[in-house]
C-alpha cells in the first residue's frame, strides 16, 4: 500500500515528532517505524490507529492514496439527487441504468 508511509511520515513532521517519540507513544520500535515510512512494511490495523491517533491524522486523510474515495463520494452525490426526485423519475432513471448495466456484462 504506497503512500501510508508517506502520508504518515508527513504527519509525524507536521505534529512536530521525531520518529523515536512517536515510536515510543505508540509503541513499536523506531525501525519498524523506519519501515513503514519508507513503505516497505504496512502497519497492522491497531498500529494504523495508533499512528494516526498519535499524530493527529485521519484515517481518510492517511489512506488517501490508497483509497478511492472520490468514487464513492460521487456515487453518494448521484444517490442523494435521484432520491429527491419524484419517485416516477427514480424509477425511470434506474430501469436506465438497469439496462445499461446488462449491456455492460454482455461484453
Amino acid at each position: 500500500m504506497k503512500g501510508i508511509g508517506t502520508r504518515i511520515k508527513a504527519g509525524r513532521v507536521a505534529a512536530g515528532l521525531t520518529q523515536e517519540r512517536l515510536a515510543e507513544k505508540v509503541g513499536i520500535s523506531s525501525t519498524y517505524l523506519s519501515a513503514i515510512e519508507c513503505n516497505v512494511k504496512d502497519p497492522k490495523l491497531a498500529t494504523f490507529i495508533k499512528i494516526a491517533n498519535a499524530i493527529g491524522a485521519s484515517a481518510d486523510d492517511l489512506l488517501a492514496d490508497v483509497l478511492n474515495v472520490k468514487q464513492y463520494e460521487q456515487y453518494i452525490e448521484r444517490e442523494e439527487r435521484i432520491r429527491k426526485l419524484p419517485l416516477k423519475e427514480q424509477n425511470k432513471i434506474y430501469r436506465i441504468l438497469d439496462v445499461m448495466i446488462e449491456e455492460a456484462e454482455k461484453e
